[in-house]
């Protein structure tokens, strides 16, 4: 594994699990937003175990009818595991405060990407640093309620 890797891999552990323990000490009430993102935890169904699999993330884009997450992992060169779960099984869960409901994963289309973006790196413009960082395209997922 690659330095880069490595330290993308630490930073993204480190930015996850910070977040459950903030969660859990102030009762679910900070952070509920992230650098100007809506915070959520997302559950996929693990493709290899079939166990239920939850993950934070933040969401540039988020509505009632459309959540948009990005598969960055801090521009490492894989695929965070959350995004081959939803790849393998796109029915997932999304709980944003304390509310779980069921969900749709799609993989944004090249053009879907293209449009989304610019709205996207306006929210958070750490995401075009780290799609400079990989050779890898950084899927958008788009989920909608099902």
């Amino acid at each position: 594994m690659s330095l880069s890797d490595k330290a993308a891999e630490i930073g993204a552990w480190a930015l996850e699990n910070g977040h459950r323990a903030l969660l859990a000490l102030t009762g679910g009430r900070f952070p509920r937003r992230v650098l100007g993102m809506q915070t959520l935890e997302l559950h996929t169904i693990g493709r290899k175990s079939g166990q239920r699999r939850s993950t934070m993330l933040t969401a540039p884009i988020y509505g009632p009818d459309r959540i948009v997450v990005i598969a960055s992992k801090g521009g490492h060169s894989e695929h965070p595991d959350w995004y081959k779960n939803l790849a393998a099984n796109p029915e997932v869960e999304v709980t944003v405060d304390e509310v779980t409901g069921p969900w749709t994963a799609v993989a944004a289309t090249a053009d879907e990407k293209a449009r989304l973006w610019p709205q996207i790196t306006k929210v958070y413009s750490g995401y075009e640093g780290y799609q400079k960082r990989t050779d890898r395209d950084i899927p958008v997922v788009i989920l909608t309620p099902r």
